[in-house]
């Protein structure tokens, strides 16, 4: 029997699988949907029950491609959605999060996102938040590719702090949160979200990074994922439209990685030794 995933409790007392699934990039091309819609379907009878998407990921297509597959799947699934900067004032988040949950054929989003910072003060855009779940039309809200100047200017902000979670850009090769945006996030419980966990598929050429991972019998991509998995209050949402990647993704928590070689991994992706900007994609 599969290890099972281990799970992150986000503030409000809800687990969610720390092994997730994303959706940047689907939607795009309606050849491909089929495939795509099959591979979310997989992912959830896996367990990988948090699926990310956003208005932004193929003009709304992936949404649509999420609401296919999640149909008569909704209560087992934790959905996560993104609205752009330039609709986050108070009422385009709203008619935002009504359009979304429209291409997701649903009524409620479990998590709702700002993807990154605009021009509409933080205030405006968290009080929409907040009237969308008074609404219940969202569990809970957070932020995307927020620094910690960003998160601690969110705090101070009337409801900023029912803040529930960051995603941001974080890797092996981009470990530049793991200065003071991870451990400012884990003190104060607010889950990070890793976008791009194997760097879409950049890193996965290392030789050294092959090298360890068949020690474990393991592909590359698996020992990434474990790489995050093995830090606290940190989820990874891995984009696939593969079936098989996605039983390759999940079986990634079955690693158990000796101490010695995560410090070679340290060796080979040092950890940040100053601070640095936030990086996006």
């Amino acid at each position: 029997m599969a290890d099972p995933i281990p799970t992150i409790t986000f503030p409000g007392g809800t687990e969610v699988p720390a092994l997730g699934q994303g959706t940047w990039g689907m939607g795009e091309d309606a050849g491909h949907a089929k495939q795509e819609i099959a591979s979310l379907q997989a992912g959830l009878d896996l367990g990988m029950t948090m699926i990310d998407t956003a208005e932004m990921y193929g003009d709304g297509g992936a949404e649509e491609i999420v609401g296919q597959a999640i149909k008569g799947r909704r209560d087992e699934t934790f959905l996560v959605s993104k609205v752009y900067p330039w609709n986050a004032n108070r009422k385009g988040t709203i008619t935002a999060c009504e359009n979304s949950l429209e291409r997701l054929g649903t009524d409620r989003i479990d998590l709702y996102l700002l993807h990154w910072r605009g021009n509409y003060p933080l205030a405006e855009t968290v009080e929409a938040f907040e009237t969308l779940k008074a609404a219940g039309k969202i569990r809970a809200w957070g932020v995307s590719n927020f620094d910690t100047d960003d998160m601690e200017e969110l705090l101070s902000v009337p409801g900023g702090r029912n803040v529930a979670a960051n995603q941001v850009l974080y890797n092996l090769a981009r470990r530049g949160i793991e200065y003071d945006l991870l451990p400012w996030c884990q003190s104060r419980d607010i889950p990070i979200m890793a976008y791009s966990p194997i760097e879409q598929g950049r890193i996965l050429h290392h030789p050294d990074l092959i090298h360890i991972a068949k020690a474990y019998q393991a592909t590359p991509a698996q020992l990434a994922l474990a790489f995050l998995l093995e830090r606290d209050g940190v989820f990874a949402i891995p984009k696939t439209s593969s079936i098989e990647r996605a039983r390759e993704n999940r079986d990634c928590v079955s690693l158990d990685i000796t101490d010695e070689d995560w410090e070679a991994l340290d060796e080979v992706f040092p950890p940040p030794a100053r601070k640095t900007p936030l990086e996006m994609l």
